[in-house]
């Protein structure tokens, strides 16, 4: 028994160890702007969005193991591979749709992070939050070794897990919500249609991919002694990119779940931010539900933001040839890190200078929209091509999730332009 006990034990322990850069991207896929999207969907339509999370979970993966393939294959992130591989248009137009979308985001996750922490302490004004979350931020992407770092992302994962409790503080018909999880609900109308576009543009974003790739080239980098790419190391990155993925749309699942169940019965069907959705559920599901959401989007926001302004700063470096890294001390790649402090300033001024965050994020969806079947189109290319990927190119199934995944997020654009440009 105890031999058994301790065989159980190191499976664990060796599972967690394969846990990485695709744990990581997964759940800073469920910050503080998806968790908006989704409590939204849950509130205006109840369990009606629910089997979304098993549609966009099989496309998400092959996206993200696509990208993280590439890193690893090559070494390099994905915006080396753009610019090595194709015409410099093409990575200035990503960058030039991709750089202001995540800027918006990052500042719409600060603005959340800042009002919840105002409603846990009401007598701190949230811009004391937003200031402070902002600076801690910076000082430690700044100075912590990329270890340090990883690690520290890796643990804030389990924020999110407060999200698979709160479902479970209410009484719950399991019956309907199987039924909503397997069974689509569709409706061809303007806000059902915009709800859908959103979830799909939250859980499919550009600076997934860019991320995914670059950490995996930097986690090569990382490894004690040169190591061939063979079929064992392209499992365990599957392994990891797929539990990410997976994690991070059970969490989709259980936010739609929570708000759907307990906002939408309650008549309350219009949430724009985070805040008013965990102020919603206080009454309603009780003060522990409260602080358990609320909690999540600080959380949420401190593992998506160094994700999203590393992101930038990848992309940029790797543009323009720059040293850089999250292993570089400061002084060894001031432009890397200056594009880290700039992108976590502007985010933090776009609070204070007028710009609705929630209106921030429908641009955000917007720029992510237009971006993303470019981008898809690139990987999926770059992804076939023996010349890049050797004999580690896609197989079938990769191809047609990938394929599919690109006619979504393309029909997706053209439902979220032609809906703005149509308006109300």
């Amino acid at each position: 028994m105890a031999e058994n006990k301790e065989k159980k034990q190191s499976k664990v322990k060796r599972f967690l160890r394969i846990l990485g850069p695709g744990l990581i991207t997964g759940a800073s896929d469920d910050d503080p702007s998806g968790i908006a999207t989704y409590s939204q969907a849950g509130a205006q339509f109840g369990l009606g969005t629910l089997w979304t999370a098993l549609i966009t979970f099989p496309l998400m993966a092959a996206i993200q193991e696509m990208c993280a393939r590439i890193g690893v294959v090559t070494s390099k992130g994905l915006t080396s591979n753009i610019r090595n591989n194709y015409p410099r248009s093409i990575l200035y137009v990503m960058i030039l749709f991709t750089f202001p979308a995540v800027i918006l985001n990052i500042s719409a996750d600060i603005a959340a992070m800042g009002a919840v922490g105002n409603l846990i302490f009401p007598s701190i004004p949230s811009y004391f939050f937003t200031i402070g979350f902002t600076a801690i931020l910076m000082a430690l992407i700044i100075y912590l070794p990329y270890k340090k770092i990883a690690a520290i992302l890796k643990w804030l994962c389990a924020f999110l897990l407060l999200y698979l409790i709160v479902p479970f503080l209410v009484k719950q018909d399991w019956g309907e919500i199987a039924k909503h999880t397997f069974i689509p609900t569709i409706k061809f109308d303007k806000d059902f249609i915009s709800i859908l576009v959103a979830i799909l543009g939250t859980t499919i974003s550009p600076y997934l991919f860019f991320w995914q790739a670059s950490m995996e080239a930097e986690d090569m980098k990382h490894k004690k002694k040169m190591l061939i790419v063979d079929k064992t190391m392209i499992q365990k990155m599957d392994m990891d990119v797929d539990f990410g993925m997976f994690f991070s749309n059970l969490v989709m699942f259980f936010i739609i779940l929570t708000t759907g169940t307990v906002l939408f019965k309650e008549g309350i069907t219009e949430i724009t931010t985070v805040e008013q959705a965990a102020k919603a559920l206080e009454p309603l599901a009780g003060k522990l539900s409260y602080l358990l959401f609320a909690l999540g989007v600080i959380g949420t926001g401190l593992l998506a933001i160094p994700v999203l302004t590393g992101c930038l700063s990848y992309m940029l470096s790797e543009t323009f040839n720059w040293n850089g890294g999250l292993d570089k001390k400061y002084y060894e790649a001031k432009p890397f890190y200056w594009v880290i402090i700039i992108s976590l300033l502007i985010g933090l001024a776009i609070n204070y200078i007028g710009i609705n965050p929630v209106q921030a994020l429908i641009y955000t969806a917007i720029l992510y929209g237009i971006t993303s079947p470019v981008l898809i189109a690139v990987i999926l290319h770059i992804s076939n091509n023996k010349k890049v990927m050797g004999k580690f190119t896609n197989g079938k199934w990769s191809n047609i999730l990938g394929v599919i995944a690109l006619l979504f997020m393309t029909v997706s654009a053209v439902l979220l332009i032609y809906f703005q440009v149509k308006g109300d």
